[in-house]
């Protein structure tokens, strides 16, 4: 591709030529990354960098060694202990794990 010249606006906005976008895949309301990078700047799509992302969380995962499931039950004890610190006020202990019951109000 071709060396693309954009104006920087008073209000610091840039056009981006036609070719720039499609050579990128993105349109008028796409979201987009901006990086200072060794004093350039670097404009990737955001789909791209969340897509980079997801991407460098399961390589992550898989490294890990940790399981779906061991992953999963992880995130039900986490959420469990957030509701009881926050809600717990409004929960009565059954005894039973997961079983919530919620106070009567006193008439």
């Amino acid at each position: 591709m071709k060396t693309e010249i954009a104006v920087l606006r008073p209000r610091r906005q840039v056009t981006l030529p036609r070719d720039v976008c499609e050579a990128l895949g993105v349109k008028p309301g796409d979201r987009l990354v901006l990086e200072v990078a060794e004093g350039m700047l670097v404009v990737r799509p955001g789909k791209k960098a969340a897509l980079d992302a997801l991407a460098a969380i399961r390589q992550g995962f898989a490294e890990s060694g940790v399981t779906l499931e061991e992953l999963l039950e992880s995130g039900r004890q986490i959420r469990e202990e957030h509701f009881r610190e926050k809600y717990g006020h409004l929960i009565r202990d059954t005894g039973q794990p997961g079983a919530r019951k919620r106070k009567r109000r006193s008439a």
